[in-house]
């Protein structure tokens, strides 16, 4: 893969573009709705059932979909304006919002059993994974659009760190409102803020399709979406290291089991544990936005996945809240810097017209470990017990960094900038 020369660096660049700052205010403002409606249905689906199993069930009926759909949805949006697509994502988020809102009602006790509730849940969260097949490559696709390559990596680092900034305050928000004021409340606060992001994407200039391939098959063109990512050694490696690492390593989904049967600090404290890792995400990226690792790269990669699995490792044996809150904080930041370079790498090496499509791919990758990572984590702890499935996941994790380091050479010697 080629290397570029170092650009200077003004860590404000891609700010200065004022249809950009517009997208991350609408990234901000969906990402804290989501968060809270991500911490109402875990702990809802948990108080109905008692079942860490049931939980590892709500990524599945998420991820299924967002699978299914994603490479038609990489090459729809290819094809379509990028700005219309991410309006039709976020007005199936007002959606489910309003579906989420129904069948989580306390009323909806005295007329449906908890299991009839749950099913309804997870049906909801099934047509939310169809929004999420096209999330990403409608967002990748539109932030690619408003600001220049050179700003790839400057304008990764804000898109990443405006993500946790949202996933710090979400659940913390979301932890607070379920425990004072009641999920229902909780659900109609989440669709006025999707609303806001919907009108901040409205105001943003039509960004339509390149006419490169425009009457290409669709089955061809996926296909050479998918052959561009499998031909690419460096992104293959990338994307295949945080598949398997947070598939088996993530502990996101049990944190439910954790703050309740184990650490015993309820729906509050679970707001701030679900915050915990992107406290700690937040902080790295700032620090990676003055000094982004840009040289051996592949090196920083490996060994930040190296520790992601170790501090996951140290977490299932905590018994301190306050210390579970720095491992949490600690497998966030190191997850960081995966997730920036990994973006870096897709915004400067696929071009335009094929960013739906690899990045529909990427989706792929991203659902199959966060959403049935979370699956493995229910099965794992019914099947061995919530403390060491934690321990095996982040033992996994490390044993998938020794074999890609000696696997995948060319993503051990990769470097961004020379």
């Amino acid at each position: 893969m080629t290397s570029y020369p170092a650009p200077m660096q003004d860590p404000y660049a891609a700010l200065r573009y004022r249809d950009f700052s517009l997208f991350l205010l609408a990234r901000l403002i969906v990402t804290i709705a989501l968060q809270m409606q991500t911490l109402a249905i875990s702990w809802r689906i948990y108080e109905l059932t008692e079942d860490p199993f049931a939980l590892g069930l709500v990524g599945l009926s998420e991820a299924i979909p967002a699978i299914a759909i994603s490479l038609y949805a990489g090459y729809k949006i290819d094809h379509s304006d990028k700005r219309t697509s991410l309006l039709w994502v976020f007005t199936a988020f007002i959606a489910t919002t309003f579906l989420f809102g129904y069948f989580t009602s306390p009323k909806l006790l005295t007329h449906l059993s908890n299991h009839q509730i749950v099913l309804c849940v997870y049906t909801s969260i099934f047509v939310w994974g169809i929004a999420r097949g096209f999330s990403m490559p409608a967002s990748f696709s539109l932030m690619s659009r408003l600001i220049p390559t050179e700003l790839a990596a400057n304008a990764a680092s804000w898109s990443s760190t405006t993500w946790q900034i949202g996933a710090i305050a979400g659940p913390i928000i979301g932890g607070f409102l379920y425990h004072r004021l009641g999920i229902s409340t909780l659900f109609a606060i989440s669709f006025g803020l999707l609303l806001g992001a919907w009108v901040c994407i409205w105001i943003l200039k039509p960004q339509p399709p390149h006419q490169t391939h425009s009457k290409e098959p669709i089955g061809e063109s996926i296909t050479n979406g998918l052959r561009f990512v499998t031909h690419n050694p460096v992104i293959l490696g990338a994307l295949s290291l945080d598949l398997f690492s947070v598939l088996f390593g993530g502990v996101t989904a049990l944190l439910p089991v954790f703050a309740d049967t184990i650490l015993k600090v309820g729906t509050e404290g679970l707001g701030v544990m679900r915050s915990a890792p992107s406290v700690g995400a937040a902080l790295m990226l700032i620090f990676l936005t003055y000094f982004p690792p840009l040289k051996h790269s592949g090196y920083k990669l490996l060994a930040a996945v190296a520790m992601f699995g170790v501090s996951t490792i140290l977490f299932a044996f905590s018994k301190n809240y306050y210390w579970s809150i720095i491992l949490l904080g600690m497998t966030g930041a190191f997850d960081a810097v995966s997730v920036q370079l990994r973006h870096t790498i897709l915004q400067m090496t696929v071009p335009d017209e094929m960013r739906g499509r690899v990045s529909s791919v990427n989706t792929i990758f991203i659902s199959s470990s966060n959403e049935i990572g979370a699956f493995e984590s229910g099965l794992a702890a019914r099947l061995m017990g919530t403390i060491p499935s934690v321990v095996f996941g982040g033992t996994m994790t490390v044993l998938i960094v020794l074999g890609t380091y000696f696997k995948v050479p060319a993503l051990r010697n990769f470097s961004i900038y020379k």
